[in-house]
């Protein structure tokens, strides 16, 4: 299946086969310079099949985790080019999560203000969400994808095929961007997740995901309104990550309950539940054997939330879900944040 972004002279083409990586030669130019980021939990054999089949290819293995989006990598990758005389008519190729899209993205860039990048997603988080829209960034001092730009790839590949290396935890992540634009734009796709679960209905829960995330990207390139919708569960989940190192996915939906009413949080809360997400930061926290930081975790989880979000005149603006299907945009003040946090926290 292919899926347009439309764009004008910046769109592309999501290609979404089963196999597709074994294909990958035909389905981009190769016949150049090409620098392969990869991360050292992505198995091998992903990058070394876009590896075999380039003209002239070089290899750039970063340490998997968030860690790695940090501008001592971000000099590396465009080093590595500058040694290797790469030109603008060279390019990187991601091949790993979203951490490794973020970052070889935002590298491609910069390099020469500029060169054709191309994302293999291997995760589910990645393939649903992060390496469709073009944001690339790294991260300073602490707060998420604080520095990075708007560049769109020349291509994305997803292969179903690679999650059948994915373990449960990253699995689950995954499943949490699903849910979250579900949630927001599709309530019959909500439905069949609440039916069957993301994993008995994976091609169409991916497919309808990049259908929904392809066309508010078409709309709202940059962010500028509607594309904010895609943030719901994020503002609240930035400042989970950000204070506790718990995985992307998980502070996604954890993030995502206090910005829904009532009857919504408990049909969501049983979803999430279901696909092995926390709903809770205590029980989170006990689960994957992480120390809390100190007291106060609300408020400090409330401050990393509004560096995230660029809290403007002392409100944020944060994605509010009343019904399956819907949303609207609701102005937060820090009190009303701490106080979303407190849930999420107790």
């Amino acid at each position: 299946m292919i899926i347009p972004v439309n764009l004008d002279k910046n769109g592309y083409d999501i290609i979404f086969e089963r196999g597709a990586l074994q294909k990958v030669s035909d389905l981009l130019n190769l016949d150049r310079k090409v620098l392969i980021v990869t991360d050292d939990g992505v198995p091998p054999e992903y990058a070394e099949e876009v590896r075999s089949v380039s003209s002239d290819a070089y290899l750039t293995v970063m340490p998997a985790g968030e860690e790695s989006k940090s501008f001592k990598n971000l000099e590396k990758i465009c080093h590595t080019m500058l040694q290797n005389s790469f030109t603008r008519n060279d390019c990187v190729i991601a091949v790993g999560g979203g951490v490794v899209g973020d970052l070889a993205g935002f590298a491609a860039s910069c390099y020469m203000r500029g060169i054709d990048f191309y994302n293999v997603p291997t995760t589910l988080l990645s393939q649903v969400d992060s390496s469709v829209g073009g944001k690339t960034a790294i991260d300073l001092d602490g707060i998420k994808n604080i520095v990075g730009s708007f560049y769109q790839p020349k291509k994305v590949i997803i292969d179903p095929k690679v999650l059948d290396t994915l373990s449960k935890r990253n699995f689950a992540c995954g499943a949490a961007e699903i849910i979250k634009m579900a949630v927001c734009f599709d309530r019959k796709l909500f439905e069949l997740i609440e039916e069957k679960g993301v994993k008995n209905c994976l091609e169409e829960a991916i497919t309808g995901a990049l259908k929904i995330k392809a066309a508010v990207v078409e709309k709202d390139e940059k962010e500028g309104g509607l594309r904010r919708a895609l943030n719901f569960g994020h503002t609240i989940g930035h400042g989970i990550e950000s204070v506790t190192g718990l995985f992307h996915g998980e502070c996604v939906a954890m993030g995502m309950l206090p910005m829904c009413s009532e009857k919504v949080r408990k049909r969501l809360s049983d979803v999430l539940k279901r696909e092995d997400l926390p709903v809770d930061l205590s029980s989170a926290l006990r689960r994957y054997g992480v120390k809390p930081a100190g007291s106060n975790m609300a408020e400090k989880i409330a401050e990393a939330s509004s560096h995230d979000k660029k809290m403007i005149n002392g409100t944020i603006t944060a994605v509010r879900v009343e019904e399956p299907g819907s949303f609207r945009m609701e102005k937060m003040n820090r009190e009303k944040l701490e106080k979303a946090c407190m849930e999420v926290v107790s």
